[in-house]
């Protein structure tokens, strides 16, 4: 069981949710409470959350940068991995497909930050598919008690309050891996192309459709953490999400 963050990483990365209306066009989109500027500098050592302070632990040690040449994963593929990690199998709709166009970095250590960052936005998918806000995929992928868990939960609840559910595609591209020198802490970024998604009513099945804009597109800056418990486990701890992404649009 990881430590609960501490009460400063907490306030840094505390956010209010905004469903956007009745549309879930956007996932509850989060709001920076304190004026939080969603850089890899500051999540990596500002938002530390409380582990090792240590001089140099939170110092970028590098990147890998995805682009549009990768090959694409779609959402269905999340189960299992070929680091015999028993995870959660994810499941989908026929009418909904998450793509992750984003080249895999050649550091082991990036690349798994940056699957499970991608596991962990499936995951929240997952549950509103499932129309379940205590499911055992986003908690699997995120740090117990963790800003980015108290997002999830939040955002599978509010479509399960609204009554909708996911439809149509989600395009992810540029993806950005930048790891912490201490090696067990990165940041991940990708963009989010939401121009073919949409939230739909479970009840009547009605597609909740919307005029292309520049709200279709968001910008995402997920801190991951190796998991202590589970070799090659990366979980995420806190997020940062840009509505009106514009370098986001092709």
């Amino acid at each position: 069981m990881a430590n609960r963050p501490s009460r400063g990483y907490l306030q840094c990365l505390d956010h209010a949710f905004d469903s956007r209306g009745s549309t879930l066009k956007r996932r509850a989109l989060p709001v920076a409470a304190a004026s939080l500027t969603a850089t890899a500098a500051l999540l990596l050592t500002a938002c530390g959350g409380g582990g090792d302070d240590s001089a140099g632990d939170g110092k970028i040690a590098g990147a890998a940068t995805g682009d549009a040449t990768a090959s694409a994963s779609t959402s269905p593929s999340a189960s299992a991995g070929a680091s015999g990690i028993d995870r959660p199998k994810m499941t989908f709709p026929s009418d909904f497909k998450m793509v992750f166009d984003l080249t895999e970095p050649s550091d082991p250590k990036e690349a798994a930050a940056l699957n499970d960052a991608e596991n962990f936005v499936r995951a929240i998918n997952y549950g509103i598919a499932q129309q379940d806000a205590e499911g055992a995929a986003y908690k699997f992928y995120s740090v117990p008690l963790s800003q980015a868990q108290a997002y999830a939960k939040k955002h599978i609840q509010v479509s399960i309050d609204g009554g909708w559910t996911v439809t149509g595609t989600q395009l992810y591209t540029q993806g950005k891996v930048v790891m912490a020198s201490s090696g067990d802490r990165a940041s991940v970024s990708f963009c989010d192309d939401d121009s073919k998604f949409y939230g739909k009513e479970i009840k009547t099945g009605k597609v909740l459709t919307t005029a292309p804009s520049a709200k279709d597109y968001y910008f995402y800056e997920i801190v991951m953490t190796a998991s202590k418990e589970t070799k090659g486990l990366w979980t995420a701890e806190g997020l940062d999400v840009q509505g009106e992404a514009t370098q986001c649009k092709a």
